[in-house]
């Protein structure tokens, strides 16, 4: 049973308990936090709402109450979805595509999934609710960072959940469970990349809120899911002892509050069956298996990734139990076999009862699980961990424990990561990037108070923590106890990191203590991120600083003043989003679809090759503006501009996903169409067939760039010289400034 179904098959049950419960409690939130601008739009109307969200959400629970929504669910989301954007009740359609996503997920439909969730952040920003600290946007993120995280679409899901916590620390109260739903969707994320340890402490959290805001946590679904997410995430911890008391625990709580007939039973089920598989009770664990597939059918229907998910597990169950000569209970009611705790029984592996599955750490079921991140690096490279998992280990090793014992009284105030130039902050690091500026680091973050009191001191420290590591096999780093050799900056050995280049030195520093504020000054020259009210501060900030400004991963923020300011550069204001999508469409049809092909007719092969390099900067941006940056991240500077188009146009969500491939191409054809000349001899054909291909290119991307803004409804024209809709989407800019409207 290897670690990978085990975490999908999870991912997919999640559909409701802390999650899905989010998705429901959206609707209401949203509905607040628009109430206003729904009275305004009432009163100008003078008509009547014709969408009843409380009426859609009574109709949608009916539906799940009777098990009908394999086939049902789907066309009545959609309908929903129609109805309350033609009575315009944006509210009520967030409250709808937060639903969606929840259903999407629970069925496996992740490519679908990829318009709801961009629909949701657009419709989020476009409602203001993206620059507040609204319970409705908190929830927006985490639905939609959880339909990212099912969809594998790890970076952005992460970033997501980030925001959503600075946002949740504002808007929720201290037992309001989508905290919880929020420390649990962390924690699957951390699992699923490998982070076992830091799941497991977001699900003790997680069962610490549920737990506390319970009535009755001994018959609460929420306090069993909880459990058998805990006890999934101990097993690939090898902890099978706690694993198989919280797996057990899950099931008296559901038989206590009599909730066997709830679909998610099923996870329970299915948890409790891979602890069994993992002690090498195969039988029992085919009996778990089977009554979960049941409830999964009955609930669910075959046709799921969840359904797939626990049939496979089922069959390696009853192909190990044959193996072993184990007998197997064919009535297919779990616990007749034993294998499941009965209600009231004393937890399996309690104080009282001693340990069971001694044997758990050579059980088959415990694979490990590799992030994968390293694998082209590792044969070239003396380093075969990426530097932002490098900078991670060594936050963790040396800086964290170092600031716990030096500054115990700072611990709930630093915040600490990786952010800013380098390669590995991006995420993009590999062989060749190690030969300088590389090796072990990580930022310090300090408000101008803290800084003033232990900066300097803090800085000595941080300068001499060791910096000798070694990554065994399985990607594990491990620091060693020894500091550097001088105070050169030199590091001792290869196995410490690379010499440190002039321009990563003195002001222009890229690790060690900063405060927040000259952090940010030192990337963008402000302290903070522009008002939303200044959109010419805003135009003047390069894509590439910004990004830089918002990449890497922020490791610690007790305080959450870091990720707040960096936030705040991630917020680009929606008019000034679409005055610069105006701007790249302007320069998009100057440069590619008129200047080109006139250099080219003209044979000035300079000419068009400089249209081409304006055309591919214009339509790279415009890729990532599209995307909406708040969601992907700002297009970086020319090194990793292709790099980031790739992955972000690998993504199952992005939008454009094509255009990458196709600027590449026009590359590739550039130097034969800008100086191939016109041929020669009998069959030569020259520049001509490049050209060719250069302009079907260029007018293919003009006419997916339509379809895109029509999709958006950020257009109503069909033009495909993208001069001419420009002005169709000024007319989305709100504000009266003139620095946002073309000439």
């Amino acid at each position: 049973m290897d670690e990978e179904a085990l975490l999908k098959q999870f991912a997919a049950q999640f559909a409701h308990g802390p999650d899905d419960a989010d998705d429901t409690d959206a609707a209401a939130a949203a509905q607040g936090a628009d109430s206003t601008a729904n009275q305004a739009t009432d009163d100008a109307d003078q008509s009547p709402a014709t969408f009843d969200t409380q009426q859609f959400l009574n109709g949608l629970d009916a539906i799940f109450d009777r098990h009908a929504a394999a086939t049902e669910a789907g066309p009545y989301l959609e309908q929903a979805m129609v109805d309350a954007e033609n009575a315009g009740d944006e509210a009520g359609l967030l409250t709808v595509l937060n639903e969606t996503m929840g259903f999407y997920r629970s069925q496996g439909r992740h490519k679908e999934n990829q318009w709801i969730v961009q629909r949701a952040l657009e419709l989020a920003a476009r409602m203001g609710l993206t620059t507040g600290t609204s319970e409705a946007w908190a929830t927006t993120l985490i639905n939609c960072a959880t339909s990212m995280r099912a969809a594998k679409q790890y970076d952005q899901a992460e970033d997501l959940y980030h925001q959503a916590q600075s946002v949740c620390r504002h808007s929720l109260a201290p037992t309001d469970r989508r905290l919880a739903a929020l420390h649990n969707n962390l924690s699957m994320l951390y699992s699923e990349t490998n982070r076992p340890d830091k799941a497991e402490l977001e699900l003790r959290e997680a069962l610490r809120i549920i737990e506390a805001s319970s009535v009755n946590p001994d018959a609460d679904i929420d306090v069993a899911s909880s459990h058998t997410n805990l006890a999934l995430t101990l097993l690939t911890e090898h902890k099978l002892e706690d694993a198989h008391w919280h797996a057990a625990k899950a099931l008296e709580i559901y038989r206590t509050g009599h909730l066997e007939h709830s679909a998610h039973y099923a996870s329970a089920l299915a948890g409790f069956a891979q602890v069994c598989f993992a002690e090498r009770r195969y039988a029992d664990a085919v009996t778990g298996y089977r009554h979960a597939l049941a409830v999964i059918e009955e609930c669910y229907g075959k046709d799921t990734d969840y359904w797939r998910i626990t049939a496979d597990n089922l069959r390696q169950a009853e192909e190990a139990a044959a193996q072993a000569g184990a007998t197997v209970d064919n009535a297919g009611v779990a616990g007749d076999a034993g294998a499941l705790p009965q209600s009231g029984s004393r937890l399996p592996n309690s104080p009282a009862q001693g340990k069971t599955g001694a044997n758990a750490a050579s059980s088959p079921s415990t694979v490990s699980v590799s992030t994968g991140s390293a694998g082209a690096a590792e044969a070239v490279s003396a380093c075969p961990v990426s530097g932002l998992k490098l900078a991670r280990a060594f936050w963790t090793q040396m800086g964290k424990p170092m600031i716990a014992a030096k500054y115990p009284q700072y611990t709930g105030r630093i915040a600490a990561g990786l952010v800013g130039h380098g390669s590995e902050c991006y995420g993009f690091d590999d062989a060749y990037s190690q030969d300088h500026d590389f090796g072990p680091r990580f930022c310090l973050w300090l408000t101008d108070e803290d800084y003033a009191a232990i900066g300097e001191q803090l800085e000595a420290d941080y300068e001499a923590l060791p910096r000798k590591f070694s990554v065994d096999a399985q990607g594990r780093v491990t620091f060693e106890a020894h500091a550097r050799s001088d105070a050169s900056g030199a590091f001792p050995s290869a196995g410490a990191g690379s010499p440190v280049t002039p321009r990563a030195q003195g002001a222009n520093r890229r690790d060690g203590v900063f405060r927040i504020g000259d952090f940010f000054e030192s990337i963008t020259g402000y302290h903070t991120a522009p008002a939303q009210t200044a959109p010419h501060e805003w135009l003047m900030l390069q894509e590439s600083t910004l990004a830089a400004a918002t990449n890497g991963e922020v490791f610690a923020d007790p305080t959450g003043l870091f990720s707040k300011t960096r936030q705040g550069f991630k917020n680009m204001p929606d008019d000034v989003r679409l005055a610069l999508i105006s701007k790249r469409l302007g320069m998009i049809a100057q440069a590619g679809q008129y200047n080109l092909p006139r250099s080219l007719k003209r044979g000035d092969g300079a000419a068009a090759w400089l249209s081409i390099h304006e055309f591919v900067q214009a339509t790279a941006s415009l890729v990532f503006l599209v995307n909406v940056p708040m969601v992907v991240g700002y297009m970086p500077y020319y090194k990793w501009q292709f790099a980031a188009l790739r992955k972000l146009s690998g993504s199952m969500f992005a939008l454009l996903p094509n255009v990458g491939e196709q600027l590449e191409t026009v590359m590739r054809l550039s130097s034969a169409a800008c100086y191939g000349g016109a041929g020669f001899g009998e069959g030569g054909k020259g520049a001509a067939p490049a050209i060719e291909k250069i302009n079907d290119i260029v007018e293919q991307i003009a006419v997916d760039i339509v379809k895109e803004l029509k999709r958006e409804h950020l257009t109503t024209s069909g033009e495909t010289f993208l001069e001419w809709q420009r002005p169709y989407v000024e007319d989305h800019i709100a504000s009266d400034d003139p620095v946002l409207k073309s000439l």
